[in-house]
């Protein structure tokens, strides 16, 4: 591969470069190998060096470098820049230019540019009670951990969407590239609209290996290579390389053609005169430097810089093994420190004399840390948006429908900020959020034509048929201090597992940060859901999105299940107003009943559980049996069965509970959310039986109430992987949530045998036979089961606690 730039450097320019990539190298190095004598100021010995030696070098070097021209690049143009490490595992290389520039003392003022704070730096590194080895909140100016590749690019252009004077420089390493978010990422330019978002500068840095292996783009020709990416749509610029002085004048060269480039690209965009244009052909550098660079050449006798060998630490025995020491000595004194350093370790005049403004600092970034820049939304009011409930499943409605009508004012109120954005893969429509195109757009910068439906460049709707692009471009842009919605089917938010995993885990270790400030709160809307699958069937039916959520810090995760519209706006209200978490909320899209008043939805959610005494029966306050649900699909089953128990065995005394906020159920010992065990316990009793409808797989109630009074005695029922293409209510039957099985089961636990229990188990064992035949033979519900709906008294009250009797059939 050779350079494709022709870069001319003014000899002050290179030699800055030089020196500051030399010192960055040296305290990368440092780093990983030393835990005293740090700047070599006496013959190094195995005492100075740590005796466990972690960290990456291998990628280091070139984030130095991109690091050292991206300070020029700011300097020369007053660029506000945020460098995204997409090889988070490289910390080495950007603590030390934080540490050089001085935004780290900025926030920690022990670690001092002298050789006091350089030796705690060296001794904190990848150390107990010291900093973890990738890139993460601890370190000024990152939003990105890059421990699990991929993800950097996506960031980096969630970061740009709204910010129109940000440049993110985003560091694609070549193994990185390999990997599927990577790959999806590179469309989103197709998104990025030059009028009002920044710009980011992506650099695939092929260093030729993988931890053990050569990567793909490693080993192609830089023909392939540029063919490649010009078909992605962009204008490739090749730096290529092992000698530093002229890899520093082809990348200058690079690095000025791309912020020319990026520049004319937005004075045309943002003419007052200018005509709508498409997709412009953005700047990508690709760097090819050796893995390794300026490391040891052999160790051991086998090839070592420029090879997968230098991957993570070079000299593993350098403590123990008096050659390697030795060979670790040679290799840090050849970036001359005590040309770059003075007696007392601080950085020489000349080193910090090339640095921009601290304010445009990338360690300084204030969009690194969104906690600083983030404008609380305006909220609708719920009042003029609530359904008018005049008694419990008296009304039906799609829940998800309501909640695009509280998109839709959110995005209006918030239109002067231009904070709010709903990042979904091709399924907003389908997803009945449709009422946000009364105020807004699908967002393209592509071609439109005539007949495309609400598409266009200034729209804040962002729809791509990848879960992975969607996830990573709202998690760049809550990072960055915006807000957003995640709308996926329930059973494709799987996809993106470990993506809000690492999320959880930015969340969790940025909490323990004291100068990290709240941020947004991720919010992901799971709907098209398990329990209706119409058109898709099996393939279409999962729940275990939930079960990964709650596997994450408890503190920093939320699940909420609506039952109803009013519930689920309230949660919105809630969910939006958020900081420092990831809310799931799961609601279907599919006309329901409707239960509860907006006030009552207000009380019911901002506790998490609670009890509907209209649908009790008995002596409600010495249940025999107590019925619970969480979910929309389960609480009608739930409602239903207890209709059926109200009418077939009257002086059955059972309580009613639905659950809002499924993190109620967990001890307060586990999740802060958890209900106080007194509470819980005026909810489920302590010692009745408990018999649990839920969303989701059965165990993950389990799990959530282990901690309780006598957990054995609830019984959870849910999905329980049994699916097709089928009707609605044969889901529930094929699962044994049925209203039906429901209330035979509730008639178990309550050990009821007498003649009105057996009517009732004869009449559900009837009901459930005659559903098969009939779905089969008519190839749709049965029409009473179908149109069943609660029916009171026209005295009931929907926050009564009324003992009537519904009259409806089935």
């Amino acid at each position: 591969m050779a350079s494709s730039t022709n870069g001319r450097l003014e000899q002050a320019q290179a030699d800055w470069l030089d020196r500051w990539w030399r010192a960055t190298n040296y305290i990368a190095c440092a780093q990983i190998f030393l835990q005293d004598n740090v700047f070599l100021q006496i013959p190094l010995s195995a005492a100075h060096i740590k005796p466990r030696l972690l960290g990456h070098w291998g990628t280091s070097p070139g984030l130095n470098l991109l690091y050292a021209h991206l300070l020029r690049v700011v300097r020369l143009h007053g660029v506000q820049a945020l460098f995204v490490a997409g090889p988070g595992h490289g910390a080495p290389a950007v603590l030390a230019n934080v540490w050089l520039e001085g935004s780290y003392a900025g926030v920690r003022p022990e670690l001092s540019r002298n050789a006091v704070g350089m030796r705690r730096l060296c001794r904190e590194f990848s150390t107990p009670g010291g900093v973890a080895s990738h890139v993460g909140p601890h370190i000024p100016g990152s939003l990105h951990e890059g421990g699990e590749l991929g993800y950097g690019l996506l960031h980096a252009f969630g970061a740009a969407f709204d910010n129109p004077h940000l440049l993110a420089l985003a560091v694609v390493g070549d193994g990185e590239a390999e990997t599927g978010p990577a790959a999806a990422a590179w469309k989103s330019i197709h998104f990025l609209n030059p009028k009002r978002d920044g710009a980011v500068l992506p650099v695939l840095h092929l260093n030729g290996y993988r931890i053990a292996a050569p990567t793909v783009f490693g080993r192609m020709a830089d023909e392939q290579i540029t063919r490649h990416f010009e078909g992605l749509g962009y204008r490739v610029l090749l730096v290529e390389g092992r000698e530093p002085a002229a890899v520093h004048r082809d990348l200058a060269g690079a690095m000025d053609a791309a912020i020319a480039h990026i520049c004319a690209i937005q004075r045309d965009w943002r003419a007052p005169s200018a005509r709508e244009r498409t997709t412009p052909v953005w700047p990508l550098i690709v760097l090819c430097t050796p893995k390794g660079w300026t490391g040891p050449q052999q160790v051991d006798g086998l090839p070592m810089e420029g090879t997968f060998r230098a991957h993570q630490v070079p000299l593993p025995r350098a403590r123990e093994d008096a050659t390697q020491r030795a060979q670790l000595d040679a290799w840090l004194r050849s970036y001359r420190p005590q040309e770059l350093f003075d007696s007392n370790g601080c950085p020489e005049r000349d080193l910090l004399r090339g640095l921009p403004a601290q304010g445009l600092l990338p360690g300084n970034c204030r969009h690194a840390d969104g906690g600083r820049v983030r404008i609380d939304l305006q909220l609708p009011s719920l009042a003029e948006l609530a359904l008018d409930v005049q008694a419990p499943g008296a009304t039906a409605f799609e829940s998800a429908r309501g909640l695009g009508m509280w998109l839709r004012d959110a995005l209006r109120l918030n239109a002067g900020a231009a904070n709010l954005r709903i990042f979904c893969p091709d399924e907003l429509v389908s997803n009945r959020l449709d009422a946000v195109f009364e105020t807004t757009r699908r967002c393209t910068v592509q071609p439109t034509v005539r007949g495309d439906d609400h598409l266009g460049p200034d729209g804040r709707v962002l729809e791509v048929l990848s879960e992975h692009c969607c996830e990573g471009w709202l998690e760049g842009y809550v990072l960055s201090g915006r807000h957003g919605l995640f709308a996926c089917y329930e059973a494709f938010a799987p996809i993106v597992d470990s993506m809000i995993n690492q999320h959880v885990k930015w969340l969790k270790a940025s909490a323990e940060v004291t100068w990290r400030r709240p941020l947004p709160a991720l919010n992901i809307l799971l709907t098209s859901h398990t329990w209706r699958q119409d058109h898709n069937g099996y393939s279409h039916q999962g729940p275990g999105f939930i079960d990964n959520v709650l596997n994450r810090k408890h503190r920093h995760v939320r699940v909420y299940l609506a039952p109803d519209t009013n519930c689920l706006l309230a949660l919105a209200q809630h969910a939006f107003a958020s900081v420092d978490r990831v809310n799931v909320i799961i609601a279907g899209k599919q006309s329901m009943p409707q239960w509860l008043s907006l006030q009552a939805a207000l009380r019911h959610c901002a506790v998490g559980a609670g009890r509907w005494p209209w649908a009790e029966g008995g002596d409600a306050s010495n249940p025999e049996v107590v019925l619970a649900c969480a979910g929309d699909v389960p609480a009608l089953e739930i409602l239903a069965a207890a209709d059926l128990l109200r009418r077939f065995v009257p002086d059955l005394s059972f309580r009613l509970i639905n659950v809002v906020n499924l993190l109620a159920l967990t001890s307060p010992l586990d999740h802060p959310d958890g209900l106080p065990d007194p509470d819980f316990d005026a909810l489920f009793t302590v010692d009745r039986p408990v018999l649990f409808a839920f969303h989701g797989y059965p165990h993950v109630i389990d799990g959530l109430v282990h901690r309780r009074a006598n957990p054995q005695r609830i019984r959870a029922e849910g999905y329980r992987e049994e699916g097709t293409t089928t009707t609605p209510f044969d889901m529930v039957v094929r699962n044994r949530v049925s209203r039906f099985h429901l209330a035979m089961q509730a008639l178990d636990l309550a050990a009821r045998d007498d003649p009105d229990a057996h009517r009732l188990r004869t009449h559900c064992q009837q009901r459930i036979t005659e559903h098969a035949l009939y779905i089969r033979t008519q190839f749709e519900d049965m029409p009473d089961v179908r149109d069943w709906r609660w029916a009171q008294p026209p005295s009931s009250a929907i926050d009564g606690v009324g003992q009537q009797r519904s009259s409806s059939k089935g």
